[in-house]
């Protein structure tokens, strides 16, 4: 297939990984220049199926697709077929591209499972490219404050694709809470229907293995986690008609996803974080079913606390996963689903008779916002005097269009002013909302309440340190 090689086909031509492919591109200097508005910039898409697929044709619209990357030979190729993707040309390894590409292409989309986000992203960084990395920005907390330490190091303009930043509604609540009209705010409460993938309890151990596809690069798609055998094993998936990692399901397992919380929390959590400029907590408490040592729980319930912040008094930001077993639930078919895990309905004060798949609830002296969608793109005011609230003066510039292709010409303006501050969910502000998540998973780890440094990275328990970051395979590095 031209223009594809293996990483054992590219390896075996002479490169070493982790020198070769570490040094290769433009400057960051020549990176971060101020450009013409009519320049059309050079993207390499990592990543093209799934939410790969619609990234790289939101980018193709802003510019020039010069190189697409994907594991899968069939993603790959159907996706080259696309008029604006043809002359692209075509790579399996992340690593290859960048180094034989680099010194033709300006910004790189990241679009891949969440285990090779850093690794993929950090390597585009350092060779001067602008990045737009999908949500969670990573897999482990000290990768992300290693992306944002690095994006602030080569001053290059940055997104995390969380496109719900982008959305009106969603900023005007952002003003709102940063306005502080609902009085004081010391407590939050955010929930979601996820997961919506297999994960405990229908897997707790390993699938039988299978040999993998012909058009499946296995050793590429784990990239740098543990090797372990593909799987075509479907006999626990009562979810979907996919294999147990590739192409989706992959989000259930600690190895490559970020459960539940990693998945939606930078969205559905977005909106208050910002408005409340909440940082890094304090605490983070953890509990949830019992825990197995391939997948995520299934049901899990974090408590953060958060120091005051300027005129912001401390917050405890309450998040809340799928159902605890043994309810008296069922679905259609009568299957036992359990009942989900969600704040007090009480809470709600009457404005709808149940909590919503996905939203936030946000609990302020005067009054409260209710937003029952994924973005914060909505939101009913509650309380005695919610019709007194109303909205601030504009300080957030407003988008209006469709937020996931907006949220892409904003980092491209941002390019092309050379100004990161522009992309609004640039790496700096990006990089604290994923730390903060993924704490979450550290304390539904260890199941139990952990006090953590921000300033340093690490816990006043260090035994819980060692989930913050997994060792790399040989031939990926941060």
């Amino acid at each position: 297939m031209s223009g594809q090689t293996t990483r054992r086909q590219f390896l075996q031509a002479g490169a070493c990984a982790g020198l070769g492919f570490w040094v290769a591109g433009t400057s960051a200097d020549e990176a971060r220049k101020e450009r013409s508005p009519l320049e059309r910039l050079r993207f390499a898409c990592i990543g093209v199926g799934g939410k790969g697929s619609s990234d790289s044709s939101h980018v193709a619209s802003l510019g020039d697709v010069v190189a697409i990357c994907d594991i899968d030979d069939k993603t790959l190729d159907n996706k080259a077929k696309g008029e604006k993707f043809s002359k692209a040309r075509k790579f399996n390894d992340f690593r290859e591209l960048l180094e034989k590409m680099g010194k033709d292409i300006d910004a790189v989309t990241v679009s891949t499972p969440d285990h090779t986000h850093a690794p993929s992203a950090a390597m585009a960084i350092r060779m001067g490219k602008h990045v737009y990395c999908q949500k969670p920005l990573t897999h482990s907390v000290y990768e992300a404050r290693k992306l944002r330490e690095l994006a602030r190091e080569y001053k290059v303009c940055t997104q995390m694709g969380n496109q719900g930043t982008a959305l009106d509604e969603a900023r005007t609540s952002v003003e709102m809470l940063q306005a502080g009209v609902l009085g004081p705010v010391k407590e939050v409460h955010v929930w979601t229907n996820r997961p919506v993938w297999p994960q405990s309890p229908d897997i707790t151990a390993r699938p039988k293995p299978s040999e993998p596809p012909a058009h499946v690069h296995w050793d590429l798609w784990l990239g740098p986690a543990p090797v372990r055998p593909y799987s075509n094993d479907m006999s626990h998936n009562k979810h979907n008609k996919k294999p147990p990692y590739h192409d989706f399901n992959w989000r259930g397992w600690w190895d490559f996803g970020t459960g539940a919380l990693g998945d939606m929390a930078c969205h559905t959590a977005n909106m208050p974080y910002t408005g409340l400029k909440l940082g890094l907590p304090e605490t983070i408490t953890g509990e949830s079913e019992a825990l197995n040592q391939e997948t995520y729980p299934g049901w899990a319930r974090v408590v953060y606390t958060f120091p005051a912040r300027g005129d912001f008094p401390a917050c405890t930001l309450i998040w809340y996963e799928g159902r605890k077993g043994g309810e008296a639930d069922t679905d259609s078919k009568g299957k036992k689903t359990g009942k989900r895990v969600l704040p007090p309905l009480e809470l709600l004060q009457g404005a709808a008779k149940d909590f919503s798949g996905s939203g936030c609830l946000i609990i302020g002296e005067k009054a409260s916002i209710y937003s029952p969608d994924d973005y914060g793109a909505t939101r009913k005011v509650l309380g005695k005097d919610a019709a007194d609230i109303k909205p601030p003066e504009k300080t957030i510039p407003r988008r209006g269009g469709k937020n996931d292709e907006e949220q892409k010409k904003e980092w491209v303006e941002a390019i092309k002013k050379n100004d990161p501050a522009i992309a609004r969910s640039n790496f700096d502000q990006a990089a604290l909302l994923t730390e903060t998540v993924l704490l979450g998973n550290v304390a539904i780890r260890e199941g139990r309440k952990l006090t953590y440094n921000g300033k340093e990275g690490k816990f006043t328990e260090p035994e819980a340190d060692k989930y913050l970051h997994s060792e790399y395979r040989t031939g990926y590095k941060l």
